[in-house]
């Protein structure tokens, strides 16, 4: 028995059975994920009340509270990493990450510092050097792993604004898509910037922003006295994969002497492959460019980047210094992270995207990426043969948008196609085989598949092109709600 000054200090063979017990459950939660349901709310909320207690003054056993997670908590809610996960844009949780979080976590070394632990750093400054290469970026690029795209995001508009704005940079004006993602008005708010600031542009028919109205903007306000500094092309949005022409925009912010950004959370890793990189060129003129690991190379949630063509530019906009600090260097090979990034403490993220990497190589993942391109491009064909459905946006990467037709005969355009429309989707959810997202396009109700899950290959798409033609029905009001979903194990 450990004397209760050190009981906190699990080694050997506690440690060992703690470890074993996860891994066992572990192990059977990603072996059953074909088979489980891919969204179950069912009884949801009175399995959270249950862990809304008061802080334990004395411990339980590690095999019940396990139990307690994987039987409980884990089972409700929707299956993010399971095949069948078609919705939004999918995260991937390769479970070697999960090992090299293990190895991180466990190792506890701090790297925002290099000379704190300098290998550990140079891994992540390592894989930065992958992912700036990827990018098409030169060697003065840097960057850091952040916890996804929104903090990306935010850093990119901090460091747009120290290097095109004055300290009184409340007229700095930017603009971004109305199909750009939230967070990128909400970096703005963050930064400081009144909301009217944020000019949301008009796009076009395929949802690429349109440039015409884009120059218009910046030249109105110019004209009202305003400081137009940064632009934001997509490279892959939420809605519908979208991506923007980059190169025209490329020119339009060096002709207007505006910081180009690029969100590529979405599709950035998609530059692993020969079809992505055509679609995404121009990428590598841009100022920032910010793209999530933890979707296009897998990873799980907590996963993204920010890479920036001149790497000092983030020192400028992040930097900062104290007493107590190690001794912070200039070195561009020896990065401190503290310095290019808003955390002083951070965890070591580097590992789990170097340790897949290495054991796989990119040629894995590139043909993965391929797998996902050729899976979205199957599906909406088969959605076009579907009778009474419509595309509304096909896959330049990975998503498509689709919806019931207007039908007149039935009654059914403007309000009641809409009503229609979200009747398909929770029809098709009900299943549970997979489970698909909606959104609205030019103000209509569409439903989206996108696929990104490492796991979702051609069986899953035809699970999915099953449920939707057998859906329709229930959608145009026969029997709907369904009364006897399938089972949810898949077959």
């Amino acid at each position: 028995m450990e004397s209760p000054e050190r009981e906190l200090e699990l080694r050997g063979d506690a440690l060992r059975d703690l470890v074993g017990a996860a891994l066992e459950r572990i192990v059977r939660h990603i072996d059953t994920l074909p088979a489980q349901p891919a969204s179950d709310l069912d009884g949801a909320e009175a399995v959270a009340a249950a862990f809304d207690e008061p802080l334990p003054e004395a411990g339980a056993p590690a095999e019940a509270l396990l139990d307690r997670i994987f039987g409980a908590a884990v089972t409700k809610g929707f299956n993010t990493a399971g095949p069948g996960y078609l919705a939004y844009i999918p995260g991937g949780g390769l479970p070697h990450a999960a090992v090299a979080d293990l190895v991180a976590g466990a190792v506890n070394r701090y790297v925002g510092v290099y000379t704190v632990a300098p290998a550990l750093a140079r891994i992540e400054a390592t894989v930065i050097r992958w992912l700036r290469d990827l990018a098409g970026f030169p060697a003065g690029a840097s960057g850091y792993l952040a916890t996804g795209g929104s903090l990306a995001n935010f850093s990119a508009v901090v460091t747009a604004r120290a290097e095109r704005l004055p300290e009184d940079f409340l007229r700095g004006t930017l603009y971004v898509s109305d199909q750009g993602h939230h967070s990128i008005a909400k970096a703005a708010r963050l930064a400081g910037f009144p909301a009217e600031r944020v000019r949301a542009v008009e796009s076009d028919e395929r949802s690429r922003v349109r440039l015409d109205r884009l120059q218009a903007a910046v030249d109105e306000d110019r004209r009202r006295g305003l400081e137009p500094f940064l632009v934001v092309g997509n490279a892959g949005t939420t809605n519908t994969g979208a991506v923007d022409d980059l190169g025209a925009l490329a020119d339009l912010a060096a002709r207007e002497r505006l910081w180009f950004h690029v969100d590529a959370a979405y599709g950035g890793c998609f530059l692993l492959t020969e079809r992505g990189r055509r679609a995404l060129a121009g990428i590598e003129r841009a100022d920032t460019v910010v793209l999530d690991p933890h979707k296009g190379l897998f990873l799980p949630y907590g996963t993204g980047a920010i890479l920036a063509r001149d790497g000092r530019a983030l020192a400028r906009a992040h930097g900062g210094a104290a007493e107590y600090l190690p001794s912070l260097g200039d070195d561009p090979e020896r990065i401190d992270f503290c310095r290019i990034s808003p955390e002083l403490s951070r965890g070591f993220r580097g590992l789990r995207v170097w340790l897949p990497l290495m054991m796989h190589g990119a040629q894995a993942f590139r043909r993965a990426l391929d797998e996902k391109l050729d899976l979205a491009r199957l599906a909406c064909a088969e959605l076009r043969r579907l009778d009474g459905l419509e595309i509304v946006a096909g896959p330049e990467l990975s998503v498509v948008a689709f919806r019931l037709a207007p039908r007149p005969d039935l009654g059914l355009v403007a309000d009641a196609l809409d009503a229609a429309n979200e009747r398909l989707l929770a029809a098709v959810n009900a299943r549970r085989r997979v489970f698909l997202s909606g959104t609205r396009l030019r103000g209509r109700f569409t439903l989206r598949i996108c696929v990104l899950s490492f796991r979702t290959h051609e069986d899953r798409v035809h699970a999915a092109l099953d449920d939707i033609r057998a859906s329709i029905p229930a959608a145009l009001g026969a029997s709907y709600p369904p009364t006897a979903p399938p089972e949810s194990t898949f077959r």
